[in-house]
């Protein structure tokens, strides 16, 4: 049995991919903020639920995220893939209007989380034996291009390619390798705002179509079905009539 830890595991695309992933046959360490939806992610995998093991974590918190790799070392012995999906943005600022503790809180989370996660599971990959397995981020694809007033969200996942590249680049001698995935508009409660319409680089109001969130699920457990000997460095998955290769 393949193990991994998916951070955001309590709602939205973090749920659907714990659940993919169990339903694999992986056992899944469910890490997020509120102990009773990660729970709840658990009891939605019915049969497979006894593999997930639900572990509160705060990602902008070092020491949380030492304590949840040292709960996956505890029960399984081993590591193969991180889904590193914990993420938040910030709505209804300008730029120019933007408190310095909400860039700081987004930083925290969305870079600052997602590289503490990667080094812990990194420095897992690297001990046990045989060494070696799979770090996915999720970049969104805001790693390529912005929605109007999201400085925090999009910078942060600008940084995840650099961090992505730099991970994969640094653990090749140890056979672990690293992806990233960009999504854009899976039907989640945080794209739930979607159907009333989002903000356009022209200032209009649209609706944007939005695709079912199984599909990242199914997308994450193809990029860890390939042996260590290949990798996804980069998926674009996205609603296909959304607005994104003519965005702006």
């Amino acid at each position: 049995m393949k193990i991994a830890v998916v951070t955001g595991a309590s709602a939205g695309i973090g749920r659907a991919t714990a659940l993919g992933l169990l339903a694999a046959g992986y056992g899944v360490a469910l890490a997020g903020r509120r102990l009773s939806e990660l729970e709840e992610t658990a009891q939605l995998a019915g049969a497979n639920a006894g593999h997930a093991l639900p572990v509160v974590t705060d990602v902008a918190d070092p020491g949380a995220v030492t304590a949840l790799f040292a709960a996956v070392k505890l029960k399984w012995g081993r590591l193969d893939l991180l889904f590193n999906n914990a993420g938040m943005g910030v709505q209804g600022y300008l730029f120019e209007d933007l408190p310095v503790e909400k860039w700081n809180q987004v930083v925290a989370v969305n870079l600052s989380g997602s590289f503490y996660c990667a080094q812990a599971a990194f420095r897992m990959m690297k001990e046990q034996s045989p060494q070696g397995g799979r770090i996915i981020n999720n970049g969104s694809i805001s790693a390529h291009t912005p929605r109007p007033d999201s400085a925090p969200y999009t910078a942060t996942k600008h940084a995840i390619t650099g961090l992505t590249k730099s991970i994969m680049l640094d653990g090749r001698k140890y056979d672990i390798c690293a992806g990233q995935i960009d999504i854009g508009n899976a039907a989640t409660p945080m794209t739930a705002r979607m159907q009333k319409g989002v903000k356009q680089p022209d200032g209009s109001m649209q609706v944007e179509p939005t695709m079912d969130v199984e599909n990242v699920a199914k997308a994450v457990v193809y990029m860890d079905s390939l042996d260590l000997s290949a990798n996804v460095l980069t998926m674009t998955i996205k609603a296909t009539h959304m607005p994104f290769e003519g965005r702006g």
